[in-house]
């Protein structure tokens, strides 16, 4: 069965035609800058023209970013795409579209797209965890997104770590995303280090062995795998996924992650199962279509 995803974000919108988790058909534009009618009609446009590849097509789904209203259809706000407040994104795409539509948190359509047709195929259940300039995430069970009672399942980067720390764009004080994000580690490796500095300069030096490299990206790492323990031992799930900038340092992010999870389990006879991302870029598109599929 073919189904089509859209993956709208602040630079660019993919739409791509998805079938058995491999991309058939994909379209990349720019995504407007003049308000959300502009940003739903270009979205409309992309569609279509996939339509005329796959003319069977009867549903799309729809990544967004910014806090959804899933009864409503609509995203409530999106910080990084001008004009786009309030927007019925569910009814209006359906009557232009004569289509099947719904709508899926960017984080959780990549949750779903890694869980089930990435690094966790084969599974029934897996946690995915995205570290770039923020932290992300969502949980997948037996192929869908769990998303709680009020939309906010899986919001992983807003966990309190660190009780009267940062304070994060979200307002969440002491949150994961404010202290061990891509953007986290590059603020406090430059400020130990007296000098600006990139995450990926950081994570190096302290693969160097540099000592204060090592403590700053050590520390935010440490906070990783307390978090992937806490979620072990609470939703208990068969994979982690680790996606994002930050996990393409790759063995050295990984093993110290999956060390102080095990450490944290204490005589808890768990070792988690952790693995890169295998979807990429693509990760959020094929994710959307899965979460236009009719059930």
């Amino acid at each position: 069965m073919s189904l089509i995803g859209v993956d709208l974000g602040g630079t660019k919108i993919a739409v791509a035609v998805v079938q058995e988790g491999s991309i058939t058909h994909k379209s990349v534009e720019p995504t407007p800058k003049d308000g959300w009618v502009s940003v739903l009609d270009q979205i409309a446009r992309q569609v279509e023209e996939l339509r005329q590849h796959v003319p069977d097509l009867e549903t799309v789904g729809v990544g967004l970013p910014g806090p959804l209203d899933f009864k409503q259809g609509m995203v409530k706000f999106a910080p990084n795409i001008y004009g786009f407040e309030n927007v019925p994104v569910r009814s209006y795409l359906a009557e232009k579209l004569n289509m099947h539509v719904d709508i899926e948190n960017d984080a959780n359509a990549a949750a779903l797209g890694e869980g089930v047709y990435g690094a966790g195929r084969g599974t029934d259940s897996s946690v995915f965890i995205t570290i770039s300039t923020g932290i992300g995430g969502g949980i997948v069970l037996n192929g869908r997104v769990i998303r709680g009672a009020h939309g906010v399942g899986g919001e992983i980067g807003h966990v309190t770590a660190l009780p009267y720390g940062t304070v994060a764009g979200s307002g969440v004080v002491g949150g994961l995303e404010a202290l061990c994000s891509g953007t986290a580690i590059a603020r406090d490796a430059s400020f130990a280090l007296n000098k600006p500095t990139t995450t990926a300069e950081a994570f190096q030096l302290a693969q160097d062995g540099h000592p204060i490299a090592k403590r700053v990206v050590e520390t935010a790492m440490t906070h990783i795998g307390t978090l992937v323990a806490n979620l072990q031992l609470t939703i208990d799930p068969e994979v982690f996924v680790l996606g994002g900038g930050v996990s393409s340092v790759g063995d050295y992010f990984i093993n110290f992650v999956r060390d102080v999870a095990i450490d944290r389990l204490g005589n808890f006879d768990v070792r988690p199962e952790i693995r890169l991302a295998a979807l990429g870029t693509d990760a959020g598109v094929i994710g959307a279509a899965l979460a236009g599929r009719k059930f």
